[in-house]
């Protein structure tokens, strides 16, 4: 009995494996050391993959911080503006130019009324046909009547002399025989002398009249001439600036003067663009222009046009004026730094381009 019992006890795995082959069935596995071995190698595996892609995380991150970020530069469309001033004094009386209006070379824009002007140039016209008168008088000569009055007056000067001398002749012989007095003489010494001098003058002036005016006052009278002219012409010209009309093709952009104004030389009177001329531009400091050259073509985006991409080509590359309180020295540390303008034109021609329009770009040469 005591053997039966310690059996089952001492020799239970045998008789375990006796009753599993007694009833036909396999023995159950023991669990062993290697199975508790294999069990956490997944939970490693799932922990280097996390580091692996943090590492890779970490790493595109520095990566990316260190690289040049491109910048975004905004800019703006601008065209030719020309500013349309009067040369004259005056009220506005006719504007047939509007807002917004598209107007070609030589359009009349504004008229401007100034009766006075008028009035000088009608009398600076008068001065002038005054003038040419008397330059064809001189050029006509003298008239054949006054040299033929001339000629008389010789003849008379010297009837007068021939009357003088023969007074003078029968006077002095009465003088020589007691009649006459010294007092008669001498009166009709000075008759004779003035009747010398008078054919002189009628001779001289017969010889005027043959010969005609000098050249000096031909000379002169042409010189009235060109004097009037260039008054007329000058008034002609500041009638004629009444009338402002357009220099170039263009659009009246704005308007500085309405009708009924009184406008001065100097103020303007409206403004033209010129919408076949726009460019865009941009304001860049000088450590970001580095390599940027003109004839550089760039790429740019519109918003007002649904931001379309335009290309656009450097044309100017200019330096922004200087300011009193720009520093050329290190006194605050650091260098002041200056703003270039950078203007670029579009390498086609776009209609729907107008000036103010933003226009932006994404410069690769800034951080």
């Amino acid at each position: 009995m005591n053997e039966q019992v310690q059996s089952p006890t001492g020799n239970s795995n045998a008789t375990e494996e006796g009753l599993a082959a007694a009833s036909g069935s396999a023995p159950a596995p023991t669990p062993t050391g290697d199975l508790s071995a294999d069990g956490p190698r997944p939970s490693r595996a799932a922990a280097l993959i996390v580091t692996l892609t943090v590492a890779m995380i970490v790493g595109l991150s520095l990566w990316y911080l260190v690289q040049p970020q491109p910048l975004l530069v905004q800019g703006e469309a601008n065209a030719t503006r020309i500013d349309i001033a009067a040369r004259v004094d005056g009220r506005v009386g006719e504007r047939p130019a509007e807002r917004g209006q598209n107007v070609a070379a030589g359009q009349v824009l504004v008229r401007i009324d100034n009766p006075q002007i008028l009035s000088k140039l009608k009398q600076a016209q008068a001065e002038r046909a005054v003038a040419v008168a008397e330059l064809a008088h001189i050029d006509a000569g003298t008239r054949e009547e006054v040299v033929a009055q001339r000629k008389a007056a010789i003849a008379s000067a010297e009837a007068n002399l021939v009357l003088a001398q023969q007074t003078y002749d029968r006077t002095n012989e009465l003088t020589t025989k007691g009649v006459a007095s010294t007092q008669t003489l001498n009166e009709v010494t000075a008759s004779l002398d003035v009747a010398r001098r008078g054919l002189e003058q009628a001779k001289l002036s017969y010889d005027e009249s043959v010969a005609g005016y000098t050249k000096e006052e031909r000379g002169i009278a042409e010189a009235n001439v060109d004097k009037a002219t260039a008054a007329v012409a000058t008034l002609n010209t500041q009638v004629d600036e009444m009338t402002v009309k357009a220099p170039v093709g263009s659009q009246v952009y704005q308007i500085g003067a309405e009708l009924g104004e009184f406008v001065s030389p100097g103020v303007p009177l409206l403004s033209l663009i010129d919408l076949s001329d726009v460019w865009l531009s941009f304001d860049l400091r000088e450590d970001l222009v580095k390599g940027l050259k003109v004839g550089d073509k760039l790429d740019v985006r519109i918003p007002a046009l649904g931001d379309r991409v335009v290309p656009v080509e450097i044309k100017t590359i200019a330096t922004r004026g200087e300011y009193s309180g720009w520093r050329a020295t290190r006194a605050t540390g650091d260098f002041d730094l200056r703003t270039f303008e950078v203007r670029a034109y579009p390498t086609e021609k776009i209609a729907e381009l107008r000036p103010g329009m933003s226009a932006y770009l994404q410069w690769s040469g800034g951080r």
